[in-house]
């Protein structure tokens, strides 16, 4: 049976958030015309262009930045991991692979991608989510963890 937590059920927060993150991606693709993909833009690093460096570092600098300064006006909501340091490092490295073979992450497809209409940010979308379902589905009614 799914138990639904009402009292940490916060659509206004999650609204504003959703808004923010469109507004967010839509004005990186208007003002620079680039994808707003966290794997692309932090994949850039690696083999690095002198011009893009600085908004690469900026980009991400801010997506680390954004949670201290959150909670200088209010406590961030509590974070629960119930998996141990093996299962967190092979599942970082499933998520990097998969979005070398995808062609982006779950930011550029799902967010991005599919505000422009892309049919392959959907498929990808698609199997991201599919692929989620299945895995909990296993890992919690087949394993039992």
């Amino acid at each position: 049976m799914i138990e639904i937590a009402w009292s940490q059920f916060t659509p206004g927060t999650a609204l504003t958030g959703g808004i923010l993150i469109g507004l967010a991606a839509a004005s990186f693709l208007l003002l620079n015309g680039r994808i707003a993909g966290i794997s692309g833009i932090l994949g850039g690093l690696l083999t690095p262009t002198r011009s893009d460096i600085l908004w690469r570092i900026a980009f991400l600098a801010g997506l680390i930045g954004a949670p201290a300064l959150w909670t200088l006006a209010g406590q961030l909501p509590p974070i629960e991991i119930n998996a141990g340091y093996p299962a967190l490092i092979v599942a970082g490295l499933l998520v990097g692979i998969g979005t070398r073979y995808g062609s982006g992450c779950t930011s550029g497809h799902g967010v991005c991608g599919l505000s422009r209409l892309s049919l392959r940010s959907l498929v990808a979308t698609l199997s991201f989510m599919g692929m989620g379902f299945v895995t909990v589905y296993i890992i919690r009614h087949l394993i039992g963890a």
